[in-house]
């Protein structure tokens, strides 16, 4: 079971959460649409998390660059 989080103050994500066991985040969208993003070990999801961080930036610099595809929850 995926326990997402709330994100706001976002214009990009409306949701996230983190698979330890399998380093994945997944980022839900305001469409709707969620990404799976892997070979996030826990350092990047504190990254992504980050006060202040721009989810939106993140992903476009670190996440895109990553194995990820359209999840299907």
């Amino acid at each position: 079971m995926i326990e997402w989080i709330p994100v706001s103050g976002s214009t990009r994500i409306v949701a996230e959460a983190y698979e330890p066991e399998s380093e994945k985040i997944l980022v839900r969208f305001p469409n709707g649409v969620e990404w799976w993003y892997a070979a996030c070990p826990p350092n990047i999801w504190q990254e992504f998390t980050a006060p202040g961080q721009s989810r939106g930036q993140y992903i476009a610099r670190v996440l895109n660059h990553k194995p990820h595809g359209r999840h299907s929850g």
